[in-house]
C-alpha cells in the first residue's frame, strides 16, 4: 500500500501547480462552453484537468482517475483520483473569487487523502484518514455551536432548478427562517472544507457528483465533522444528497430537511 503521505504529496503539488494557472487566467478573457443552461465549463478547467491528470500520471501511471470534464480514465488499480479541475467554475468565469481545486484519492472505495485549494486566498486544506485534517499546516477543528439560531450555514442549487421540482428552494426557505444566517457561495468544495475550518456550521445541498465532494468530505470529517445523507444514513460520494455539520448540528439539521 502507498503510504498517505506520498499519495498527499503528488495531490498538493497537482493542485497548487494548476491553482497557478487557475490564478493567472481570472481577469484575463476566457472561452467557455454550456453543458446546461447553467452548467458552463472554460478552457482553464480543461487546462488545468490536463495540468492535473498529467502530473498524477507521471507518478501513479497505472491508477484511475475520474475528473469532472474528462470523465473516467480507468485502470486495474486499488486507487482512484477524483480530481475537480475548477470547483466554482460561473464564480471563475465572473472574477468572483470563491473556486478552488479539489482533488482526493479513494483507496478500495474509501477516501484516504484529500486536498483543496483556493489560488486565490492561497489556502490549502488538506488532510490523510486518521492522521487529522489541516489548512496550511495548521490543525483544524470544527465549531463549537450547539444553537441552530446562532448558526452560519451554507448551501447550493443544483443546475436543473429551473426545471426540476427537487431544486432545494424549500429547504433554503426553511433554512433561512430558522439560523442566525445563510450563504451561497457556489463551490461545494471549499463550503465543506468552511465547516471543518470553523467558519461555516453546516451544509447541505443535493445532485452533487462524487468531485465535489470527494476531498472535502475527508477533511471535514477529519476535523470533527459528521457526513451523512438527508436520511442521516452514512454518506458514499456517490451519493446525491449531503448534509455535512460540526456534530453538534446535525440532529437538528436532518430535523429541519424532514420537516
Amino acid at each position: 500500500m502507498i503510504s498517505g503521505a506520498e499519495l498527499l504529496n503528488i495531490a498538493v503539488r497537482s493542485a497548487r501547480v494548476a491553482g497557478s494557472i487557475i490564478n493567472k487566467r481570472v481577469h484575463t478573457t476566457k472561452r467557455v462552453s454550456y453543458k446546461g443552461i447553467a452548467d458552463l465549463v472554460t478552457d482553464v478547467d480543461t487546462v488545468s484537468e490536463k495540468t492535473i491528470i498529467t502530473t498524477i500520471a507521471r507518478r501513479f501511471p497505472d491508477h484511475s482517475i475520474l475528473s469532472e470534464e474528462a470523465g473516467g480514465i480507468a485502470r486495474s488499480s486499488d486507487y482512484k483520483w477524483i480530481v475537480d479541475p475548477l470547483d466554482g467554475t460561473t464564480n471563475y468565469f465572473h472574477a468572483y473569487p470563491f473556486f478552488a481545486v479539489s482533488i482526493a484519492v479513494e483507496y478500495r472505495g474509501t477516501v484516504v487523502v484529500g486536498v483543496v485549494y483556493d489560488p486565490v486566498k492561497k489556502e490549502l486544506f488538506h488532510a490523510i484518514r486518521g492522521k487529522g485534517a489541516f489548512l496550511n499546516n495548521r490543525r483544524l477543528s470544527v465549531s463549537a455551536t450547539e444553537s441552530l439560531e446562532r448558526s452560519l450555514l451554507s448551501t447550493g442549487f443544483p443546475y436543473d432548478l429551473r426545471t426540476s421540482d427537487e431544486n432545494n428552494i424549500e429547504n433554503w426557505i426553511k433554512f433561512i427562517r430558522r439560523a442566525q444566517a445563510v450563504r451561497r457561495d457556489g463551490a461545494a468544495a471549499l463550503d465543506i472544507c468552511y465547516v471543518a475550518a470553523g467558519r461555516f456550521d453546516g451544509f447541505w445541498e443535493m445532485k452533487l457528483k462524487p468531485w465535489d465532494v470527494a476531498a472535502g468530505t475527508l477533511i471535514v470529517k477529519e476535523a470533527g465533522g459528521t457526513v451523512t445523507d438527508f436520511a442521516g444514513k452514512p454518506y458514499s460520494i456517490y451519493s446525491d444528497h449531503i448534509v455535512v455539520s460540526n456534530t453538534r448540528l446535525h440532529d437538528v439539521l436532518l430535523s429541519v430537511l424532514k420537516g
